[in-house]
């Protein structure tokens, strides 16, 4: 985005900015979900196949910016610039969210559609104001999705319809309140790090300032929360016990046994009293807190909750990052179902970059994958570690970005988040 010129101008945003961002939108649709961390397992989920693992890499450097660093910076000093024009010019106006909106569709509701997507440099205006959902709009539409974290599916539908309906003057605020977030952490970060988005629900490792892989994550619920920390990567644990948490004891296991008694040794998790001595299930008040006086353990094993491998950030909250059993999640776009910790998808490529000169190849890691063999690692160098919380970021190439206020953090109100034209369901 270097052309600011008025000259340069399509409505509201830079031509050379729409244009650079239509290119870059197989790239951004590539990266985002197709299809639990720490917690109490539920139902059994389709596993990710090997070349949906393997294609992370190439995805990733089509988009080689981090959401950490001086790219950053400068990218949303030039979008605040462009908001507050477009606020200046009066923002745009909210698309009707009464009817579900595809290609081929045509409606009224799709001349007001262009020009909300005109506004936020998502459709060139020559595309003009038909009332017909067409190839240019459906391109529109999900280029649009993928820079709010919505699936691509170009059908314009509740999210969409919510995340179309934020008013611009929010959106300034937005990117306003997340410069000083990202302006906090611009300094020297590493050569080699991982950071995560926890609004975004995704995990970055750079490299020389460079993504080399992005990872789709399931992190924290709203009444769990994901803290923001800056720590290293300790150790990997291979096939690791997993204790279960006091909050999850209390919250999920107890209410677990009571609906199904068999529930702890159908999970391979072993109970202990204090003295640590294994106990018998049948020997605690299931409908009591006597659980509470106990510690559970689950066994390695295939369906551990913390699948194949643990990575050890060592912090106050006792959070960690690790595999899982259950992969459904990672293909829903609001990917906030953990108690705090982080699910990352594709573990094994992100782990074999952290043990990158060591013992632990690629193949290495696969084959201790198909083990059960408790094993630990370290990196050559501690890997720094930064779980941030940035709702909104851009890059120098006019590619403006919007997430969810989760957690509520940005102190604009929950109107950020939900579509204030109140849509019907259209899913």
């Amino acid at each position: 985005m270097t052309d600011r010129s008025p000259a340069s101008t399509l409505g509201l945003l830079p031509r050379r900015a729409v244009l650079g961002g239509l290119t870059s939108l197989a790239a951004l649709a590539a990266a985002a979900p197709s299809a639990l961390a720490q917690g109490v397992r539920g139902g059994a989920t389709a596993e990710w196949s090997d070349s949906f693992d393997a294609g992370s890499r190439a995805r990733s450097t089509r988009n080689p910016y981090p959401v950490l660093g001086p790219h950053t910076v400068q990218g949303l000093e030039q979008a605040i610039a462009q908001y507050q024009q477009i606020v200046g010019r009066g923002g745009w106006r909210p698309v009707p969210a009464n009817e579900r909106l595809r290609i081929g569709s045509r409606r009224p509701a799709v001349i007001a559609l262009r020009e909300r997507l005109v506004a936020s440099g998502d459709l060139d205006a020559s595309a003009g104001r038909s009332d017909i959902f067409d190839s240019f709009v459906d391109t529109a539409v999900k280029r649009f999705q993928t820079r709010h974290g919505i699936s691509p599916d170009g059908q314009v539908r509740d999210s969409t319809y919510a995340a179309l309906n934020v008013p611009a003057e929010l959106r300034l605020r937005q990117l306003e309140t997340n410069l000083v977030r990202v302006r906090a952490q611009s300094g020297f970060l590493g050569n080699r790090f991982i950071v995560m988005n926890i609004p975004a629900a995704q995990l970055e490792a750079v490299e020389n300032g460079t993504v080399v892989s992005r990872h789709v994550t399931v992190v924290g619920k709203i009444d769990r929360q994901s803290p923001v920390i800056s720590t290293r990567v300790q150790d990997i644990n291979f096939n690791p016990f997993w204790t279960v948490p006091a909050s999850i004891i209390r919250k999920d296991l107890i209410p677990k046994m009571q609906a199904e008694p068999d529930y702890l040794a159908k999970n391979r998790i072993r109970v202990f009293n204090g003295q640590g001595q294994e106990v018998a299930p049948e020997s605690i008040n299931w409908n009591s807190m006597d659980a509470m006086n106990f510690r559970f353990r689950q066994d390695p094993f295939e369906g551990n909750s913390m699948g194949n491998v643990r990575i050890n950030i060592p912090n106050q909250h006792a959070v960690y990052m690790h595999d899982t059993p259950s992969k459904g999640l990672f293909g829903e776009d609001q990917r906030f179902h953990s108690s705090g910790c982080a699910r990352i998808q594709n573990i094994r490529e992100l782990i074999a970059w952290i043990l990158q000169g060591t013992q632990w190849s690629r193949s290495e890691i696969d084959r201790i994958f198909r083990t059960t063999d408790r094993v630990d690692a370290k990196p050559i160098q501690p890997v720094p570690v930064y779980w941030v919380y940035i709702t909104a970021w851009a890059n120098p190439d006019g590619l403006v970005q919007f997430r969810d206020d989760i957690y509520q953090r940005d102190g604009i109100g929950a109107q950020a988040a939900t579509n204030t034209a109140q849509p019907v369901a259209l899913r």
